[in-house]
């Protein structure tokens, strides 16, 4: 599980929302260590089921490493050790381990695509909420999108100030906190559950404090130390939200105050260990260990072997006029393109005469089981500073006997400026625009085909200020019925390679 386990490093450390997940692991282990004596008095019979537990996580495993879909392998590692627990001490063993390990999961981060969703609708919700604090305060304010326009200045509602790195962390808090508390499970559930309302609200609040001091002092205001500082308070208000949640519960229904309402629980040893064998040895434990040498085994086979990279022309070679089209190719930073590992790209300008135009954006990867793939634009979108204000699915329509295959189309906005994207993903003959469907088909064609090469097809136009969204779509069909010919060519199909 290595590979899944490093990807979660990595993502701690790049990404402030889950920086907290280096704590997990050691709060979990002292949560171990708490109830270590009822841990070796829970040592029961062993049970051939965490054998059957540890082969739906090596399951999980091989799917997670072909597909780089590294959440199913984090996954599967936590399932893995509950299965190992079983094999080795039984059901009654699990119990005493069972919140311990459940705690582990707050450690794993979502998928990129899922937290760039969660991500843009959560800047559109704190946005509005924001606005609403900023008119309490009695400044005059218009919002577009993400954009907060206070007359003299404009304030972005970025990625950053979505609330997620809160939500994250508050909700482990929440957790722990539930855990603690000596009251009724519903009671326990409210407080867990709370603690996303109670983010939304606070970081929606701190939205509003920023914009009146924006309209009172200046600019200065929202950048630097002061704009990191009011994000540690909000934290720790958040934290003070919840802990005045639970000691309103605790009084009210208890009269108890919040010091007496909070206590580790006293976890007594599982009554299924009696039922152990001393002498009877335990084939199970070794059964998982020997599941466990063979997935290392299956594992490394699948990830060594000469995987088929299909030949194709490279972008190099790509036509800078595709019919009334003229291009002008731009090159990323390296650093970007070291961060995007792709192997192949076009990026380019294209113009009419009437000097429309439309960036063109074409990312090859000969293969994706290393974990490096596409980079879906929800992720890359927020990233660059722009809000997704609309995402939907369209199908385009065959043109001159050409294919019918489906597109994302998402419109962007940032301060004053808006944008139409379309894209989809081009995988070994295959055009999907749903991302999921795109990791299903990596894996399937990754044992079926022996190959993992894809490619992300994005395209960009403005929306101009006296311009309607559809005459910007009309100019994205227009090249994208030129473009679509050319790509056979530099985009292996379905037969490539056989």
């Amino acid at each position: 599980f290595s590979e899944g386990l490093w990807e979660l490093v990595v993502r701690w450390t790049r990404q402030e929302e889950y920086s907290h997940g280096f704590f997990i692991p050691l709060i979990s282990c002292w949560l171990l260590w708490k109830r270590r004596d009822s841990l070796v008095l829970s040592v029961g019979r062993p049970n051939w089921l965490g054998l059957v537990l540890v082969s739906a996580a090596i399951a999980m495993l091989l799917i997670g490493t072909l597909s780089a879909i590294y959440i199913l392998a984090q996954v599967g590692f936590i399932i893995c050790l509950a299965g190992i627990i079983i094999s080795f001490g039984g059901w009654s063993l699990l119990r005493v381990c069972a919140l311990p390990l459940a705690f582990l999961l707050f450690a794993i981060p979502l998928p990129y695509f899922i937290d760039s969703q969660l991500s843009w609708r959560l800047q559109l919700v704190s946005s509005e909420l924001g606005v609403f604090f900023i008119r309490l305060f009695g400044v005059s304010v218009f919002l577009e999108g993400n954009v907060i326009d206070l007359g003299n200045y404009q304030l972005q509602v970025v990625e950053a100030c979505s609330g997620l790195r809160y939500l994250y962390p508050l909700l482990s808090l929440g957790f722990l906190a539930a855990y603690f508390f000596k009251a009724p499970l519903w009671q326990r559930i409210v407080v867990f559950l709370s603690t996303i309302p109670i983010t939304i609200f606070m970081n929606s609040f701190r939205i509003g404090i920023i914009g009146f001091l924006v309209d009172r002092w200046g600019i200065d205001m929202a950048e630097g130390f002061l704009h990191y500082f009011e994000g540690w308070i909000i934290f720790l208000a958040c934290a003070l939200l919840l802990a005045l949640e639970i000691y309103l519960f605790a009084r009210l229904t208890s009269n108890l105050g919040l010091y007496d309402a909070l206590d580790l629980p006293r976890v007594d040893p599982a009554n299924g260990a009696i039922e152990r064998d001393i002498h009877g040895g335990r084939p199970p434990v070794y059964g998982a260990l020997v599941a466990l040498v063979v997935a290392s085994i299956a594992v490394f086979v699948f990830t060594q072997r000469d995987e088929i990279i299909p030949d194709r022309e490279r972008f190099v070679s790509f036509p800078k006029i595709i019919g009334d089209w003229n291009g002008k190719v731009s090159l990323l930073e390296p650093r970007i393109e070291l961060k995007l590992g792709l192997e192949d790209y076009i990026l380019a300008d294209f113009r009419t005469s009437k000097k429309a135009p439309v960036n063109l954006y074409v990312a090859y990867y000969s293969s994706q089981r290393s974990g490096v793939s596409p980079h879906s634009p929800q992720v890359c979108i927020p990233g660059g500073g722009w809000l997704i204000t609309k995402l939907e699915r369209r199908t385009r329509q065959p043109v001159h006997g050409g294919e019918e295959f489906p597109y994302n189309r998402v419109v962007i906005e940032r301060e004053s400026t808006k944008q139409i994207v379309y894209y989809w993903f081009d995988q070994r003959g295959k055009k999907i625009a749903n991302e999921y469907m795109m990791k299903w088909h990596l894996l399937k064609d990754a044992i079926i085909m022996n190959r993992t090469d894809g490619t992300l097809v994005r395209l960009v136009t403005p929306v101009f200020r006296n311009e309607s969204e559809e005459s910007a779509d009309k100019r994205l069909h227009a090249f994208m019925n030129e473009l679509i010919p050319l790509l056979q060519s530099y985009i292996p199909g379905q037969s490539a390679g056989l």
